[in-house]
């Protein structure tokens, strides 16, 4: 198939494969001899391996190892590789909950009306760090 046709089957953009191709996580199967590009079921089904990644949080470097391990077999690396990806977002989770809670704070303390200098909200965010 084309790179369009390759695209359009996995729901990405052309310069989306194109990016994943300079990038080293995708290659085509061949090229015609006017040298365009052509690619089969096997780079549909990187292709959607990489999406769904992406979807998960992967980065393109960790994807890059996922790759790299599902072409080994090695099961459990790949296993730590998800759970050390589900650590790093509940640590950002944890991170946003309590960003939230110190706005909730905040919002509630400021009475939406009044002189810009008594916002407690202006103040928190111009108060200098204690040492």
């Amino acid at each position: 198939m084309s790179i369009g046709q390759l695209a359009q089957q996995a729901g990405v953009a052309i310069d989306t494969v194109r990016y994943y191709e300079r990038n080293g996580l995708l290659a085509p199967a061949g090229r015609l001899a006017s040298g365009y590009r052509r690619y089969g079921t096997t780079e549909l089904r990187r292709l959607c391996f990489i999406r769904r990644a992406k979807a998960l949080g992967f980065s393109l470097d960790d994807i890059r190892t996922l790759l790299t391990l599902s072409d080994e077999q090695d099961v459990s690396r790949i296993r730590e590789a998800a759970q050390r990806k589900r650590d790093d977002i509940e640590r950002r989770i944890a991170e946003l909950e309590r960003i939230r809670a110190a706005l909730d704070t905040l919002i509630t303390a400021c009475p939406g009306h009044g002189r810009a200098e008594a916002c407690p909200i202006l103040r928190a965010l111009t108060q200098e760090d204690s040492p």
